[in-house]
């Protein structure tokens, strides 16, 4: 279970779950500048089973290109994760539902995009002893969190008293409306307080390999 990455640099890590609004130009944005981040994907969301997240306004790329999308943010290096099929909370499930949800997002998403995940973020943050033992029991690593939200506009909303970024944070973005203005204005205001965005994989990597 992870909800910050150990670190002393000034690194932060973006999160981004579901999958409903999916924007060419944040796809363009990710490739062109090199973003690294962390998608975790919905089956509902991604092929547009639902009601859509309509938080950040009327969506105009609602399913619009279903997997297909995100094969290419992993063409554009963006690993693809687990968020479970139907977005429960799965407090509410047994072992054998919540297994049916994690395992069933794995092999979906090792079909749709070639490779296995093995990160899972559940929904809502919401998590028991079932979960984490479903979760490991699908061949996932890690169960990961956050440290803070990322609301319309780029507004950052913080779980500390003092309101900063903080080495080490991970910060959660949603497939929304306008989500390729949003991310812009987010990564410039990381930059300017004087943060880098780092590659969540390769420092869940070096935090877990035994020193030789």
């Amino acid at each position: 279970m992870i909800s910050s990455i150990p670190t002393g640099r000034k690194v932060v890590f973006l999160t981004i779950d579901d999958g409903w609004e999916q924007d060419p130009g944040f796809v363009r944005q990710i490739r062109d500048e090199r973003i690294p981040i962390t998608a975790f994907a919905m089956r509902d969301a991604v092929e547009a089973k639902g009601i859509p997240d309509q938080a950040g306004g009327q969506g105009r790329y609602i399913g619009a290109g279903k997997w297909g999308y995100f094969r290419s943010l992993r063409d554009a290096g963006v690993p693809i994760e687990n968020h479970t099929l139907t977005h429960p909370d799965l407090r509410l499930l047994g072992h054998a539902a919540q297994r049916r949800e994690i395992c069933g997002a794995s092999r979906l998403i090792a079909q749709r995009t070639g490779a296995r995940p093995t990160l899972f973020r559940p929904p809502f943050g919401s998590y028991n002893t079932d979960t984490l033992r479903a979760a490991k029991s699908c061949g996932l690593t890690s169960v990961l969190l956050w440290t803070a939200t990322v609301q319309p506009g780029g507004k950052i909303a913080y779980q500390v008293p003092d309101k900063k970024l903080r080495p080490g944070d991970i910060l959660l973005l949603h497939f929304r409306p306008n989500l390729a203005r949003d991310f812009r204005i987010l990564v410039d205001k990381i930059k300017r307080r004087g943060f880098e965005l780092g590659n969540l994989q390769a420092y869940l990597e070096a935090a877990t390999t035994p020193a030789q």
